[in-house]
């Protein structure tokens, strides 16, 4: 008896719209790029890109450098500009730096830990293309995560008081938006920290909005 194939996303079977020879090496590169922009949500002064086994045999030959720098610059994966990416960072006074594990073995060949700087402010994120322009995070400024980032997923910068996690629950729930996963990390105590919440409505506008108007918040970000 034949089975029907299951797909989360419309990527899993045709991948995104993009610019590039590889939906791994460049789309995904873009999105894990994006993740770390979101999140840092500033300019860095410093970008060291480690990249590890496939990433870092093929990064320039397949515009893999490009992608990562792009997503980092806040590029949708179809920007015409990816290719200037490395330029545009230049001209932003954006320091790059690469780092090379080619005989690295990672669980995943196409893995990259970024870390961005600026100032005394500094994070690090691990994100791996698993293919079709997907991704997955597999650590955040040292704490293992599992996040696949191909199902609708709020990013939440905020400043670690009491009281947060509960005001942005209680907004997705009054809008009856389920939660599928979450994970919670902070800098350190009354400082920065970060809600990835992964939710199974893609109607987020409303609640979006909500969010946004609560004290203390930096960032919202919406991946869909």
């Amino acid at each position: 008896m034949m089975k029907a194939l299951k797909f989360q996303s419309v990527f899993d079977i045709i991948g995104p719209i993009m610019i590039g020879p590889s939906s791994s090496h460049t789309a995904g590169a873009v999105r894990i790029g994006r993740v770390v922009a979101s999140i840092f949500h500033d300019i860095p002064e410093e970008v060291e890109f480690e990249l590890y086994h496939s990433f870092a045999k093929t990064y320039r030959g397949h515009g893999t450098d490009l992608a990562l720098v792009a997503g980092i610059l806040g590029m949708e994966t179809d920007d015409p500009r990816i290719p200037k990416s490395l330029e545009i960072a230049h001209q932003k006074g954006i320091k790059v730096y690469w780092k090379l594990n080619k005989e690295s073995n990672t669980p995943h060949p196409n893995t990259a830990k970024i870390t961005v700087k600026k100032e005394n402010k500094s994070m690090s994120i691990t994100g791996v293309s698993i293919g079709g322009g997907n991704i997955q995070v597999t650590e955040l400024n040292g704490f293992s995560v599992s996040l696949k980032m191909n199902t609708p997923t709020l990013i939440i910068v905020h400043q670690d008081i009491p009281g947060m996690i509960a005001k942005v629950t209680d907004i997705l729930s009054s809008q009856h938006i389920n939660i599928a996963q979450m994970n919670v990390t902070r800098e350190k105590a009354g400082e920065k920290a970060i809600m990835i919440i992964e939710v199974d409505s893609r109607d987020c506008e409303k609640a979006m909005l909500d969010i946004q108007n609560i004290p203390h918040l930096h960032n919202v970000t919406y991946f869909d």
